[in-house]
């Protein structure tokens, strides 16, 4: 069995969950705490970042966007970078956007800030960086909104990576209870299409040792 290892409040580890479950592909989730510096660990990845993707076949594969590359292109019945050249474009620009952007401005200051730089061994959260996150986050949500209006799905007119990578750093926001949803409706709506999916529904029964998420959580009609 292929094997992902995981933190449960990292959004690139459930977007790749998410890319495998949407694309039916069985796995087998392995808990990664990647302050211990496990040494079997990081002889996978010397990055000693999640996610990473143990094939059967002995095939290693780190970084999220390399995963969900190396999925599409291994496994193209489902794909969720689209068919044309501008529909693939389009998905990688918003995924880097997510990963990047979103990540850096929100989820680091946010769920890192408050829930993971203690455990790491990194100090206490800093007031700043949490307030600028919760301020960053509007904006990000109002784009999403927009794309949600302007388009049926955020990338055109079918479900793609882009929208798990989206998802997957609210739906950790989600849990943490940091995601104000009436700020923008669309962007709502369109998350609630999301996590509706069959893909989605491991994630929003999982549960984290010592948080509990709100009781809209796992609400799929929100």
């Amino acid at each position: 069995m292929r094997i992902l290892y995981h933190l449960p409040l990292s959004p690139y580890s459930r977007k790749v969950r998410l890319a495998l479950a949407e694309k039916r592909i069985p796995f087998e989730l392995r808990l990664e705490k990647v302050w211990d510096r496990r040494e079997e660990f990081l002889a996978l990845n010397p990055a000693g970042s999640v996610p990473v993707l143990a094939e059967e076949n002995g095939l290693t594969v780190s970084d999220s966007s390399a995963i969900c590359e190396y999925l599409d292109e291994a496994y193209p019945d489902i794909t969720l970078f689209g068919r044309t050249l501008a529909e693939r474009a389009e998905v990688r620009r918003l995924v880097a956007w997510f990963d990047l952007k979103f990540g850096l401005e929100v989820t680091q200051n946010l769920v890192y800030e408050r829930h993971l730089k203690r455990a790491m061994g990194r100090g206490n959260p800093d007031a700043a960086n949490i307030r600028a996150g919760y301020a960053a986050l509007k904006p990000h949500l109002d784009h999403i909104g927009w794309l949600a209006e302007t388009r049926t799905w955020l990338a055109g007119p079918n479900i793609s990576l882009a929208d798990f990578a989206a998802a997957a750093h609210l739906s950790v926001l989600d849990y943490t209870n940091d995601v104000d949803w009436k700020h923008n409706l669309a962007a709502r709506e369109w998350y609630a299409r999301v996590k509706s999916r069959p893909a989605f529904r491991p994630l929003l029964a999982e549960r984290v040792s010592g948080l509990t998420p709100p009781s809209h959580y796992d609400d799929l009609d929100f």
